[in-house]
Formats: structure tokens, sequence, C-alpha cells
């Protein structure tokens, strides 16, 4: 089956995420800001706790935390950050004995969340420019990879775990929450790098999804759906019924 032009997407992938980080109320194919983060699972008392103009940008699909088990002093690596509503989050976490740091590929999310961050004295956070297929990290740094809505954007998801393991310390874990699918997508759907930026085009099969995981050195112990996440464009509902297309959260953990 023929692929997304890699250039074509990202480019239109950092033009969905500077809108969302810059005019947070515009009109998208999904949910975003606190109302979504609290129908999700986020307890509203930590949100009261993390800067209002993140949470207004974030645009996750589900909560995962509750599988992460963050303990005090761990180190955390979220991948494709944006306006660091989980990065802070996980700092809240970790304590100032730990770290957090976000990598994401959007200038304008990046400068948001350093901003944010400086103003609110989040000082175990930092925010780094990169991709999360390439990450500008040493390995073996982390206890535990956090990722939310963000995998689904990436047309090399292989590289994307194999990133994740390589960042990891061994035993580290990996708890995730993506857009997957129950079918495979038609061609239609993944040469199409605007269904792609809207969570949708680059969803990844469930069993495929999983395989790349493990492929990568990691055990899944957990999977689970979040049927309260929903989007919100007619086309998106449509390929959710035709396709299966559906959030999940995951938990796993690093074996080799």
């Amino acid at each position: 089956m023929a692929s997304v032009d890699r250039k074509d997407l990202e480019a239109k992938v950092k033009k969905v995420y500077r809108m969302v980080a810059e005019k947070p109320r515009g009109k998208y194919h999904f949910e975003m800001g606190r109302r979504l983060a609290e129908k999700l699972g986020y307890p509203p008392s930590e949100l009261d706790r993390i800067p209002e103009q993140a949470i207004d940008s974030f645009a996750g699909v589900g909560y995962h935390f509750d599988l992460a088990k963050i303990k005090e002093g761990e180190n955390v690596l979220d991948l494709g950050s944006g306006s660091g509503t989980d990065a802070f989050f996980a700092a809240l976490k970790t304590g100032r004995k730990g770290m957090v740091v976000g990598v994401d590929m959007t200038e304008e999310q990046l400068e948001k969340a350093e901003k944010l961050k400086r103003a609110s004295n989040f000082e175990n956070v930092s925010f780094k420019k990169g991709h999360i297929e390439r990450l500008p990290l040493e390995g073996n740094s982390f206890d535990v990879v956090i990722s939310n809505g963000v995998i689904n954007l990436s047309a090399e998801k292989e590289k994307v775990f194999k990133e994740a393991g390589r960042a990891l310390k061994k035993g580290g874990r990996l708890a995730i929450s993506d857009i997957v699918t129950e079918k495979q997508l038609n061609q239609g759907i993944t040469c199409d790098a605007d269904l792609w930026a809207s969570c949708i085009g680059g969803a990844m099969q469930i069993d495929e999804y999983r395989k790349a995981i493990q492929k990568a050195g990691f055990r899944i112990v957990a999977v689970r759906e979040n049927r309260q996440y929903e989007f919100l464009s007619q086309s998106a509902r449509e390929a959710s019924v035709d396709f299966g297309v559906k959030s999940i959260s995951l938990l796993a953990e690093k074996v080799k």
C-alpha cells in the first residue's frame, strides 16, 4: 500500500498544532481543553495545579497516569508534549527529586510550554525541540515514557517505539494513549496528509500496533479502550464507524 508524503505530513501536523497552541478555541476534528481532560479521567484537583493555558490547548485522547504509576524521584519523558499539560501533570507525581522532559517538533507549542513553565515555577520540567522518531536524548535515562494522542501522527511508528525503548532504563514503563483501528484503513485515507494531521489517517490497526511495541523490546501489560473519547467532525465519526477508529490507553514494560 502506498504511504503518505512525509514532508507534507509534517508540515500539516505542524500547522494544526500551531493553531492548537495559538487558538485553542478554534474548530478542530477533536475536542480540546479542560472539559475533555476531566472527561478522560484527569482529577480536577490536580488540573487546578497545572497552568490553565496549557490545559486550554490539551488535545489528548486518553488518561494513562493510573497505569504509569509515576513515583516521586522518577525521570519521565513525554513524547509530543505540546503545550505541556501532561508534562506538568507528570511533574506533580515526580516531585522536585525527579524530572520531566517534553519533546515536541512544533515551535509554537514549545514556546508556549516554556513560557508557562517559567511563569508557574515548574523547575523540574524542561522542553526540547525534536522528532519522536529521533530523540535528542541519551539512552537508558528514563523510568517512564508517556505520550498522548501523538504516535498515530508519525509515519514511522516502529522507530518511535524503538526510540522509546532506547530512552528507557531496563524495566522502565511505556504508558500511552493513542488512536488505533480495528480494521486496516484504505489507501485513500492513509495517503491523505490532512486526515493524518486530524488523528485519523495515521491510526494503525490494533494488532499491528501491539506487534510494533513488542518488536521494540516491550512486554504489554494492559490495554483498555477509552469509550469516553469521541471525534467531533462528520468525516472523523464516519471513519470511526467504518474502520473502528478508537482511543486506547496502554502500559508496557521494557524487557530487552
